[in-house]
């Protein structure tokens, strides 16, 4: 019998590998099916997804995503992109994008942040470096590390539920945005590759792939 949805999980997360085949419609109808079906041996659990097989648009992946939480109680962390050529224009139009705009303000720090180091900010700040374990971040803005973030990050300390924390690698011990906290493993553990951003959505703080689309409509980081 033909499987047109199989997965695949590892430490990593879950990769649900896509018949490029059959209708969108039916597909979906299948990723449901083998979701109800698998969702007492997954438990409820919190996982990256990787999505193979077949392209997708940003409206499709989101019609999977939201057809596996409707069908299980798998938390989907972020959905992680295969593509390394994109995730380096990604990358790069992020980098540019963020030094254009804190040209003008001059809120950036240039240099890694070690255990012990705080940094505070007034506004939003970019830090082009590395955040490592045990150093510690606040900005009533924004909060961009252009490098690894495996540190504490608070943003929005005044409140500002609109705040974001994005990163190129995404390893925080915490991550705090206004009034909401999530902490994270000790060891540090990537949430995803490639760049991510953490914001807070429907009251709570999540944290997800960053996509082109995003890119496009990064028009006030201050």
């Amino acid at each position: 019998m033909h499987n047109s949805v199989v997965i695949k999980s590892s430490r990593a997360g879950m990769t649900v590998i896509l018949d490029p085949a059959i209708p969108f419609e039916e597909l979906l109808d299948a990723i449901g099916k083998k979701f109800r079906e698998s969702a007492r041996f997954w438990g409820s659990v919190q996982m990256t997804l990787t999505l193979e097989g077949r392209p997708l648009t940003p409206s499709q992946e989101f019609a999977i995503v939201d057809t596996i939480t409707r069908n299980s109680q798998i938390e989907v962390l972020c959905l992680l992109d295969t593509d390394a050529e994109r995730i380096e224009r990604c990358e790069k139009a992020l980098t540019d994008k963020l030094m254009e705009l804190n040209s003008q303000t001059g809120q950036f720090y240039r240099g890694v942040l070690k255990r012990g180091d705080t940094l505070e900010s007034e506004a939003s700040i970019v830090i082009i470096g590395d955040v490592e374990h045990g150093a510690r971040v606040t900005a009533k803005g924004n909060i961009i590390v252009l490098g690894e973030l495996k540190g504490t990050v608070t943003a929005g300390v005044a409140g500002n539920m609109d705040a974001v924390v994005v990163a190129f690698e995404m390893a925080p011990l915490q991550i705090r945005i206004g009034n909401l906290t999530n902490r994270f493993n000790e060891k540090n553990r990537r949430l995803g590759r490639g760049p991510m951003i953490a914001s807070v959505q429907d009251g709570e703080l999540t944290i997800r792939a960053i996509k082109k689309t995003f890119l496009n409509n990064m028009l006030n980081f201050t």
